[in-house]
């Protein structure tokens, strides 16, 4: 009787154990991800080597202004997927002031508190434009050290190419300026 009693709480310890990775193999499959931050382009809100928490693109639907996202798209310098925010949807129309340095969508001036700097690194798309059907424009929060959708090469994002929505800095990088973790940035993304 103790042989059998051993066998079956080791039965549902296996069981347990088998359950528990497969859900977390569903959930980081088709739910949520982590992904680590590569470069400079987002500074000041997110740092190299920041790790964030991100809802996959079949769970946060729609993009809307001022979301951050992590796009991967074939035609990418690095192959690498990137980390920007997203400007404008589909059917808004985008235009830039780069002497000003003041980003428009649909002729209203965006209040971009977020920004590093004004915006006046032009690439070469033509301004104003409108964001075809299913894509996004995205710009990154670095913007005279960042390759967004003002490059010809890479142009506006079809939302297919959109991994998901960045929600959460789990674990912050070094910052740049200090050279150490910024414990205080951990959070909720805005």
């Amino acid at each position: 009787m103790a042989e059998e009693k051993k066998n079956n709480g080791l039965y549902e310890w296996v069981q347990a154990l088998v359950c528990s990775v497969l859900t977390a193999v569903l959930l980081f499959t088709f739910g949520v991800r982590v992904v680590g931050v590569s470069g400079d382009s987002m500074r000041n809100t997110l740092q190299n080597g920041d790790m964030l928490l991100v809802v996959n693109n079949l769970l946060c639907g729609t993009y809307h202004q001022g979301d951050i996202v992590i796009a991967a798209k074939p035609a990418f310098e690095s192959g690498e997927p990137i980390v920007k925010r997203v400007i404008a949807t589909e059917g808004q129309t985008v235009d830039i002031d780069f002497n000003a340095g003041a980003v428009y969508v649909d002729g209203m001036p965006l209040n971009e508190p977020y920004i590093r700097e004004a915006t006046h690194l032009a690439e070469g798309t033509e301004f104003p434009l409108t964001v075809p059907e299913g894509c996004v424009f995205i710009m990154g929060d670095n913007r005279n050290n960042s390759r967004d959708s003002r490059d010809p090469d890479l142009g506006v994002v079809d939302t297919r190419y959109v991994i998901g929505r960045a929600v959460f800095l789990l674990l912050p990088g070094e910052t740049a300026e200090k050279g150490q973790r910024e414990w205080s940035r951990t959070g909720k993304l805005n």
